[in-house]
């Protein structure tokens, strides 16, 4: 039976993966190529920076990919600490995985309007409108995924805080970035212009804190021997 500092490990470094992928796929790459509203110079960039859009795509896929086996590792971790909550964890977030690779779909069909060869009748405008729906559909298709991207947090951040073998902090940041999530999607859906409004970065920092220092501590530290309490 592996230790608990072997089984943290691993789950360390596949959340890793999961933090590189998702730093580039779903920060970095859409910094560089999309404006909002300006659907003529986000397809242009598009169609200049190719290969960065496409790296973007698969990116993205492998951070899904990562974040499938990712609670599964952690319920090892945790099962000692309390199983139903356990499992809890793992449901929440291996959803959020097929609606992932499904909403993918979108940037791929970006992908095809881009091509010279396939101008499917329309004119230049009429593609760019095209492709700017696309992505908006994807990023449509993240707000919903991201509400079990928050969902997930809580009973891992709550595993956290009682485990007794990792720093509660991280707990308590995690349970925070569950609402900060929510709070994100709530705020998208229902208020005109929300991401305008400069404050998406603040409710968002519990979650990044948390989930980048959780992923650093579980690396390089590990997680003590002792089981933890059963709640």
């Amino acid at each position: 039976m592996a230790s608990n500092k072997k089984t943290a490990r691993v789950a360390g470094l596949i959340y890793l993966g999961v933090v590189l992928n998702g730093l580039f796929s779903l920060m970095y790459v859409p910094s560089q190529l999309f404006v909002s509203d300006n659907a003529s110079l986000t397809f242009q960039n598009i169609v200049s920076s190719e290969s960065l859009f496409r790296l973007g795509i698969v990116s993205g896929l492998f951070c899904y990919g990562f974040f499938l086996f990712l609670p599964l590792q952690l319920y090892t971790l945790f099962k000692p600490v309390n199983e139903n909550y356990a499992k809890l964890m793992v449901i929440l977030a291996v959803l959020s995985v097929p609606m992932y690779f499904i909403n993918a779909q979108n940037q791929f069909a970006v992908l095809s309007l881009i091509n010279p060869h396939q101008l499917y009748g329309l004119s230049i405008e009429q593609i760019q409108s095209q492709a700017l729906l696309y992505l908006e559909q994807y990023n449509n298709g993240m707000r919903v995924i991201h509400i079990f991207s928050g969902l997930w947090l809580f009973p891992f951040g709550y595993l956290v805080f009682k485990s007794g073998f990792l720093p509660r902090i991280f707990g308590i940041l995690l349970m925070l970035g569950c609402f900060g999530y929510l709070i994100l999607f709530l705020g998208n859906t229902l208020v005109p212009n929300f991401s305008k409004l400069g404050i998406s970065l603040y409710i968002s920092l519990p979650a990044s804190l948390g989930e980048i220092g959780i992923c650093l501590w579980l690396l390089i530290m590990g997680a003590k021997e002792n089981a933890g309490l059963k709640v």
